[in-house]
């Protein structure tokens, strides 16, 4: 079992193409790490890194206390899960399991115990005569994770492994793949562009843009205390709704500030935790957000100085069985409410909403970084 420990790592290709920024990160033994963000934010070339499939342009890269930085990918003691299963067609799944440890000139005992040990536990035995064309897309995954457990790696390094499998097969492999995590205790590296996986699996997540490590921390604190209007934005399903607004004072305001959108809305900002002072923002345009989950329907009770209403043109209904998405337009902005199901929404009327202001956040317009999370 192993730590790994990144240490201002970048990775540059030929023409100065950076893809990877001084990435610094420290991961536990045994803990579960999600990379996510959008597609090309060098997520996966940093799995590639730490596996040794990409060389490292600057940086050292420990796992335990070893630099492994000239380490051949086969001596690192770790296993990769590929987002195409890279199963040899014309092998069984038993072969395949067992090819490395082959190389390795393991016994054969040996090799069949770690084979049986690891089928049982991924329910994979009934096809260790099977061909991979035999298999369904899950079954083949079973497989590669399979052939990474029989290796007995200080690591686990996994590259979008269920984007290929269908939406339902994703959610049953996402819960295995986290209780092998647990039944193993070894260490996870997990990369993905679904915020979904990553909040539902990860002991920490890592959120990346451009090369850059926007935020590391557990699923609920980036949901709860993003650190920019990105995170944000990134982690929450439908995404946070942005509106922008003019900082001023309010005195009926329990902070003594009020976010005016226009003449009908203002939203008090109401007293907060390690807030930032609000003074240097008064009169200044700042974004504020508002995820979709907390907007409610009804008018806010007089005096009430947890919510705040909203009159929005409703512009289209999206039912969904135990919810609605109902998306609407306010001032020009377009947003999204998640609410129960509603009887008589009827697109292009009027409806009168609440906000919960203690779920307000607040953004720098320039820097987009948080000023009120």
């Amino acid at each position: 079992m192993a730590s790994i420990s990144l240490r201002h790592i970048a990775k540059v290709y030929p023409g100065n193409i950076s893809v990877v920024k001084d990435f610094n990160l420290e991961i536990n033994d045994k803990e579960f790490v999600v990379f996510v963000g959008p597609s090309g934010c060098g997520k996966s070339t940093t799995l590639r890194m730490i596996a040794g499939l990409e060389d490292i342009s600057a940086g050292e890269l420990y796992i335990g206390e070893r630099l492994v930085n000239d380490v051949a990918p086969k001596d690192r003691n770790i296993a990769m899960v590929f987002q195409n299963y890279a199963l040899y067609p014309h092998m069984t799944v038993y072969k395949n399991m067992a090819y490395g440890l082959m190389q390795r000139k393991m016994p054969k005992d040996e090799i069949d115990r770690r084979i049986r040990a690891a089928a049982e536990i991924l329910g994979i035995t009934p096809y260790l005569d099977r061909k991979p064309k035999a298999l369904s897309g899950g079954q083949r995954q079973r497989v590669a994770l399979g052939r990474a457990m029989v290796r007995d790696p200080d690591v686990f390094l996994l590259d979008e492994p269920l984007s290929n499998l269908d939406a339902k097969l994703r959610t049953t492999m996402r819960s295995e793949i986290a209780k092998l995590h647990k039944r193993l205790g070894t260490t996870f590296i997990y990369v993905t562009h679904d915020q979904i996986e990553a909040m539902t699996m990860g002991d920490r997540i890592v959120v990346m843009k451009d090369g850059d490590i926007m935020q590391v921390d557990t699923p609920q604190m980036l949901y709860d205390h993003p650190n920019s209007k990105f995170v944000a934005g990134f982690i929450g399903s439908p995404q946070m709704n942005f509106l922008e607004v003019t900082l001023e004072k309010e005195a009926t305001s329990p902070t003594g500030f009020t976010c005016v959108l226009d003449d009908k809305h203002r939203f008090n900002v109401l007293p907060r935790e390690n807030m930032q002072d609000l003074a240097a923002y008064e009169g200044k345009k700042v974004i504020m957000g508002i995820r979709p989950e907390h907007i409610y329907t009804g008018r806010a009770i007089p005096g009430e100085q947890d919510t705040a209403n909203l009159t929005a043109l409703i512009d289209l209904v999206e039912p969904i069985g135990s919810e609605v998405y109902l998306f609407i337009e306010v001032h020009g902005d377009k947003l999204c409410a998640k609410l129960p199901p509603i009887m008589g929404l009827t697109e292009g009327e009027n409806i009168n909403l609440q906000i919960d202001l203690k779920r307000l956040y607040l953004f720098d317009a320039e820097s987009e970084k948080a000023i009120y999370n």
